[in-house]
């Protein structure tokens, strides 16, 4: 990633967190996209999981294939910006391992 300047990072959260994200995202002020601000999408997704000895689920029952839908929430961010966005995601986040993958991204607003 070193070349790249700019990450998307997306975020798989319930819906009922997605306004708590939001207000991540808005006081880390990411996601511009030229003179736009705010700039995210969200689209919903099944998810499936099963929570092994150990954990402590939000949603389902330890040794139980869980499925759900959820929300694939994605947003731009610049690279230095990542590290303190992924710590600010998982203090708003109400899973104990959240899914959130960062991917380089080459340019934007193009």
């Amino acid at each position: 990633m070193e070349n790249f300047k700019y990450c998307k990072v997306e975020v798989f959260i319930p819906k009922s967190h997605l306004n708590n994200l939001c207000e991540v995202f808005k006081k880390l002020d990411v996601g511009h996209i030229g003179n736009y601000s705010e700039c995210l999408s969200y689209s919903e997704v099944i998810s499936k999981w099963k929570p092994l000895k150990g954990a402590d689920p939000f949603i389902g029952e330890l040794g139980k294939l869980e499925e759900e839908r959820e929300l694939k929430v994605e947003v731009t961010c610049e690279k230095n910006m990542v590290k303190t966005l992924i710590e600010e995601i998982k203090k708003v986040h109400p899973y104990e391992e959240p899914v959130i993958n960062v991917i380089a991204l080459y340019e934007i607003g193009l």
